[in-house]
């Protein structure tokens, strides 16, 4: 249980993810009151914003956007000039400098695919410059409500961590937040950490498990964490005086929503050639984080039923710094289909199979460490919100546990808690 000290007036909770970060906030005088914040620059209403960071140049010492507006761009007209006035020369200059993203799985020791950051870049200074933007962001939210707060002595902070870390790992997090200006001293006990896991199974026990579920303590309720990057899932067992145990180890993979849009690259890629999408990862990333943001429309909507399902249509045509990277019969085969790409059912379902098939696997091995049975599943981060996935998790796993649900506003269940 978080200890307030006497002249804290605001508890704030981080969550700083993988592929998104976002924070929540509630007054010490009204605790069930918890506010998350929706108002993100270039985006407004999601709970989460990317956790990427743009440089002004390869110097990297002056941020030039974070969040939103440094992952994604909608190409323009001036796209469309430049790429004209490019043909036929030898070398192209990137549209900007590449924005840097999973910068937090360097402290992941159980990652193992490649990690590379920009030269003379250390992840280190990454995650701070990153959490001095979010502190600013905080800084304005808080103050709308709070305007006399004090930062450094009227506000406790609680950062989630995954599971994994090792106290070197929450060392370097708290030696980050301090250089990021989070608090005055870097062992100020004004900064406290909780697992991910933690605080998903405290939000889902406080708000759900026992109102909607009557669950009582000896109960056991499974937490499937389906974020971005990873799925985490831990088995609690409630105790009495509302605390919860441990009851098996936990289970976690990289099969998270970003592994679906990779498969929805390669897809494009198949049609395009994949010259013309490392190209776009070389030279116009912005952009191709804009075609992925937008297949996101198609994404999580889609149930897996073939009833009601509309293919998406994919416009080459409006992507006009793409068109020029797209040659020879690949170029033709699009040029007679005036630039449409048309996906339907099967293509979206099989970009989704092997993900799910992973977290399915990764639930089974769950279930195997228990020795009782699990009485409620609750799926929450923002993958959850796919209706693909909620929908092949129940129909694998209803018979064996009695109740699968999804929180409101799932991919906030680690901020609530």
């Amino acid at each position: 249980m978080l200890q307030v000290e006497e002249d804290i007036r605001v508890v704030l909770a981080i969550d700083f993810g993988t592929t998104y970060s976002g924070y929540a906030y509630a007054h010490v005088k009204n605790p069930a009151r918890i506010s998350v914040e929706d108002k993100w620059e270039g985006y407004v209403g999601r709970l989460k914003t990317p956790t990427v960071i743009k440089y002004t140049d390869e110097t990297y010492t002056t941020v030039d956007s974070w969040g939103y507006p440094a992952l994604a761009r909608k190409p323009s007209k001036q796209d469309k000039i430049n790429s004209e006035k490019s043909k036929g020369k030898e070398k192209e200059k990137p549209s900007s400098t590449k924005p840097v993203e999973l910068f937090k799985l360097h402290l992941s020791k159980s990652f193992k695919g490649n990690l590379s950051l920009p030269d003379h870049l250390d992840y280190r200074k990454v995650i701070t410059d990153y959490m001095k933007e979010l502190w600013k962001s905080v800084k304005v939210c808080l103050q709308t409500h709070w305007q006399e707060l004090d930062f450094h002595n009227q506000v406790s902070i609680i950062l989630t961590v995954p599971a994994e870390f090792a106290d070197n790992e929450i060392k370097i997090v708290r030696e980050c937040a301090f250089n990021a200006g989070l608090m005055k001293e870097k062992f100020s006990n004004n900064l406290q950490f909780t697992t991910e896991p933690e605080a998903a199974a405290i939000h889902c026990l406080d708000s759900i498990a026992k109102e909607e579920h009557n669950l009582v303590p000896g109960d056991l309720f499974m937490v499937v964490d389906c974020g971005g990057g990873t799925v985490d899932i831990t088995t609690r067992e409630i105790l009495e005086d509302n605390k919860l145990g441990e009851v098996t180890v936990r289970e976690g993979d990289f099969c998270g929503s970003s592994f679906v849009d990779e498969a929805f690259l390669s897809f494009i890629g198949n049609i395009t050639g994949t010259h013309a999408i490392d190209q776009m990862k070389k030279y116009h990333y912005d952009i191709l984080q804009y075609i992925v943001k937008e297949f996101r429309a198609a994404k999580f909507p889609f149930t897996g039923e073939e009833t009601g399902f509309e293919p998406y249509e994919f416009d080459l045509d409006e992507i006009h710094v793409m068109k020029q990277y797209i040659v020879g019969e690949k170029r033709k085969n699009l040029e007679e289909k005036n630039w449409y790409i048309e996906i339907g059912f099967e293509e979206i379902k099989e970009m989704f199979d092997p993900v799910i098939e992973k977290i399915i696997h990764l639930i089974r091995g769950q279930l195997n460490q228990i020795e009782k049975n699990c009485s409620a599943m609750f799926l929450v981060g923002g993958f959850s919100e796919s209706q693909y996935l909620q929908s092949r998790i129940k129909n694998e796993f209803l018979g064996v546990i009695p109740s699968i649900s999804i929180p409101t506003h799932p991919i906030a269940s680690v901020l609530n808690g």
